[in-house]
């Protein structure tokens, strides 16, 4: 067997390549996060209520399925409340 007939054999054998987004994004749930440098005047329009510095750059942690679950300025902030979660953090590329 050739390499491309092996490749198109891992593909049809891999469900989550057919995944919508919003499926794929379920798959992780509250159970996985990704953290999102952001400026503060970004934060402002997506948080409501809420008052950020629009030059300041924050840290903004998200859920697979792209809910906010916490605003912080440092990275350091971040690293020790994802200590006390139950969390899985994806890196993002």
């Amino acid at each position: 067997m050739d390499k491309r007939n092996s490749e198109a054999a891992m593909d049809a054998a891999n469900p989550l390549k057919d995944l919508t987004r919003a499926q794929f994004a379920a798959l992780g749930g509250d159970a996985v996060a990704y953290v999102k440098p952001v400026s503060g005047l970004l934060l402002s329009g997506l948080i409501e209520d809420a008052e950020f510095d629009g030059t300041t750059q924050y840290q903004l942690v998200m859920s697979a399925d792209g809910t906010p679950l916490m605003v912080a300025d440092t990275a350091e902030a971040v690293a020790e409340w994802l200590g006390d979660q139950n969390i899985g953090v994806a890196t993002l590329h």
